[in-house]
């Protein structure tokens, strides 16, 4: 059975508030006035819910279609505030700026970095060259998961995941305060989901227009759910 049934709304309608949720610097306040401008009555809340509920769904749907990462990774933290509080979100890109995993942490110790790296190896493929910054936490636990690898940890070295951390808080700036771990984890998998796929990691909408392969993707994604 579909995960849309018994929902008040169509999927076309669910889909479409996640999807400009995840894909421009919006509130859920926004979200329900555009809706509301498509004849559509929906609570900002509902559409809350709807991106905690979907995206990871939606995510899964798409892993089968998933590129391999390539074999270069650079691999960094950034803060979020959470309930008030700074948080660590791990993250990765590989050579081609795909958005390997994320990964969200109330600490920046090895548990976590652990933890980051073996969900990030789940996506098939170790990579030959890991670059970092000069975090303590990092070269035990390579030497750990990937002793194979190269560690570099230069000065200036990890600058493209540090670019990509800029588009990640864009996003994430409208939101007025985030108060759960869990929803910081939510949108940073969507928005990776996103930029993944418009750069072209995925095998979804391939013949696609390339300004509606989003839309058309998350047709197709929509479909499996």
């Amino acid at each position: 059975m579909s995960e849309f049934a018994g929902f008040r709304f169509p999927p076309e309608a669910i889909v479409l508030a996640v999807r400009w949720y995840l894909r421009f610097a919006l509130s859920y306040r926004d979200v329900e006035e555009l809706l509301a401008e498509r004849g559509l009555e929906v609570d900002h809340v509902t559409v809350y819910r709807w991106v905690q509920r979907f995206v990871p769904l939606l995510a899964e749907a798409a892993r089968p279609c998933r590129h391999r990462p390539d074999d270069r990774w650079f691999v960094d933290e950034t803060y979020v505030k959470v309930a008030g509080r700074w948080t660590y979100l791990y993250r990765a890109v590989d050579q081609h700026g795909q958005v390997i995993d994320v990964f969200a942490s109330e600490r920046r110790d090895q548990t976590a970095a652990r933890r980051f790296f073996t969900r990030a190896l789940s996506h098939g493929r170790r990579p030959v060259e890991v670059t970092t910054d000069k975090a303590a936490v990092y070269p035990r636990v390579l030497d750990e998961l990937l002793p194979e690898a190269c560690h570099v940890d230069a000065a200036r070295e990890n600058n493209r995941i540090e670019a990509d951390h800029g588009r990640l808080k864009a996003r994430l700036r409208p939101m007025r305060g985030l108060k759960r771990l869990r929803s910081v984890q939510t949108v940073s998998a969507g928005h990776a989901l996103i930029q993944n796929i418009r750069r072209g990691h995925y095998e979804l909408a391939i013949d696609a227009h390339p300004p509606l392969r989003l839309a058309a993707a998350f047709t197709e994604l929509a479909a499996a759910v």
